[in-house]
């Protein structure tokens, strides 16, 4: 049974060529997604960060000292 003409070698080469730059360009739009996603994941622990911060009374400088006390007593026990 004949089969269809074969494709040249520099065809080959061109096609996959075309397949790569394809594949990269679909990579690039699929990390910049997930950047995205990041960035809204990051965004959303922040509000909620944010929100018990205000709901607390305290100051942004209070809430920063009351950490580092915690994790200065945290390294400290761990040792």
């Amino acid at each position: 049974m004949p089969r269809g003409q074969r494709k040249s070698i520099e065809e080959k080469i061109a096609e996959k060529e075309n397949l790569i730059s394809a594949l990269q360009t679909r990579l690039k739009s699929e990390q910049k997604e997930l950047e995205g996603l990041y960035n809204e994941k990051k965004l959303k622990a922040l509000e909620t960060l944010n929100e018990l911060v205000e709901s607390s009374g305290l100051t942004s400088c209070e809430v920063t000292e009351a950490l580092e006390t915690y994790i200065r007593l945290k390294d400290t026990n761990a040792s």
